[in-house]
């Protein structure tokens, strides 16, 4: 039993289980990663900018389109936009520090493609972003 101090994870509504959640989480995940891994191609492809750069502005396209699908449909949480929000843009802080590092490493000191760094930040970044987002952001 979780104590006061311990962080807790949002209730499932009736009829929706924690795999339901998972599910749920890894469909809005893939919409929030096809917006940034889309934006930033176009970025890289058509517009001729650096990688960072691109998967940057990706980013910052994804974050809507998270943030909608996470607070109305995954957790389904009733805190206020200003408290979910902002703890929200925390965790999104966390997420873009893990994006550039990744992104930064690979494209520019290893030298390695675009498009085979970016899905190796897009694979860490929903595991970090679940626990923090599950246990903090959206919790009852």
């Amino acid at each position: 039993m979780p104590t006061s101090t311990e962080p807790r994870t949002p209730a499932p509504l009736p009829g929706h289980s924690r795999v339901t959640r998972l599910i749920r989480y890894a469909l809005s995940g893939g919409a929030s990663a096809l917006t940034h891994f889309g934006i930033g191609m176009a970025g890289v492809h058509l517009l001729g900018l650096r990688p960072v750069v691109a998967s940057t502005t990706g980013f910052v396209a994804s974050i809507a389109v998270s943030y909608a699908l996470q607070r109305n449909w995954v957790f389904r949480s009733s805190s206020g936009h200003v408290l979910a929000g902002s703890r929200f843009l925390t965790v999104t802080a966390v997420a873009f520090t893990i994006n550039t590092v990744v992104l930064w490493v690979g494209t520019e000191l290893l030298d390695a493609a675009y498009p085979v760094v970016q899905p190796v930040a897009l694979t860490l970044i929903p595991l970090v972003n679940y626990v923090l987002n599950s246990r903090w952001t959206f919790r009852s």
